[in-house]
């Protein structure tokens, strides 16, 4: 069957289809992909599905705004890849915490070339969870990394030697408490696992091997397997505010920051247990000066190929659109 959407704005409803496929290839915690979006006339809405919230993992659904700030980003740069500048009005109806963005497509713009290339960069970006190799990632590109979420109203601060010491051994106490968690370790196994015939969750294909040095402890998506690997380059992206909206800037600041990683050819992953266990970030923010708070621990490299992470059907996160958009 055919999908039905309208053209919203400037946009065709070629283009919107497009340009919402481009927003569904956002990264998300566990592929949980937890966003929806709805087209009306003068604009598309982007909500949270909070259906697909981890209780456990995300009581406070920081990291669902995360990713619903990633797909967001990669909406923003499709649309203006189309000749089109996409309005944004953040939260826009007080009492509606899951309507999170309504973007408006509703009038020409000149290329930004470098937004442009982000956008060809969309359907290339996928996490690698692979073991990096020894070659390191140039100081010119780590410099283009934190302008990527410095435009974005984020800060990747220069972490000095005594604070990626400190950063790992609050990565191996988060981790150890999280697999120490029965109710993590459930959530964990619904959302990831070999047998998995879903269009969400990362399935073990995805996951590659745990590298074989646990310098940077990282999460076994694959069953245990192990292969040698070199120390990657770890950053953390903050905000100076934690509020839902600093928190979807977060997520837009980590997607311009992949995907300029991405148009480099570095791979990248998340580290995600210090930022998860609220104990820990707060030692986090304290170890970066306290005036950061943390919002995504990155590792970035380059690895062997991967597949990528099954993604749900478009008609799957359409719903009808709100008075806003009409």
């Amino acid at each position: 069957m055919t999908l039905q959407v309208a053209p919203s704005g400037l946009l065709s409803a070629e283009q919107v289809v497009s340009v919402l496929r481009s927003a569904t290839l956002a990264p998300s915690t566990h592929n949980t992909q937890p966003w929806l979006f709805s087209v009306g006339p003068t604009g598309i809405e982007v909500h949270a599905d909070a259906d697909r919230t981890l209780p456990v993992a995300d009581p406070d659904r920081r990291e669902l705004l995360l990713s619903c700030g990633a797909a967001l980003f990669n909406l923003r740069a499709a649309i203006h890849a189309t000749g089109v500048h996409p309005a944004i009005s953040y939260l826009p109806r007080r009492g509606d915490p899951d309507l999170l963005a309504l973007v408006r497509p509703r009038a020409a713009a000149a290329t930004d070339r470098k937004l442009a290339s982000l956008a060809e960069a969309i359907p290339l970006r996928h996490t690698n969870r692979t073991p990096f190799t020894a070659k390191p990632v140039p100081g010119g590109a780590l410099g283009a990394l934190r302008h990527a979420a410095e435009v974005e109203h984020a800060w990747l601060p220069r972490l000095d030697a005594d604070q990626l010491a400190g950063l790992k051994e609050l990565i191996r106490e988060s981790h150890r408490l999280q697999t120490e968690d029965p109710a993590f370790r459930s959530e964990w196994q619904r959302w990831t696992g070999r047998g998995r015939n879903r269009r969400d969750g990362v399935p073990f294909a995805a996951g590659g091997a745990v590298t074989a040095d646990d310098t940077w402890v990282l999460r076994d998506y694959g069953g245990g397997s192990r292969a040698p690997g070199a120390a990657p380059l770890v950053v953390v992206i903050g905000t100076f505010a934690d509020l839902a909206i600093d928190r979807l800037r977060a997520g837009q600041a980590m997607q311009r920051v992949l995907l300029t990683a991405t148009a480099r050819g570095i791979d990248a992953s998340f580290i995600s247990q210090p930022v998860e266990v609220p104990a820990i970030r707060t030692r986090l923010r304290d170890l970066l000066g306290g005036g950061l708070w943390p919002q995504i621990v990155l590792r970035l490299g380059y690895g062997a190929p991967v597949p990528r992470t099954p993604r749900r059907a478009l008609e799957d996160v359409l719903v009808t659109p709100s008075p806003l958009s009409v």
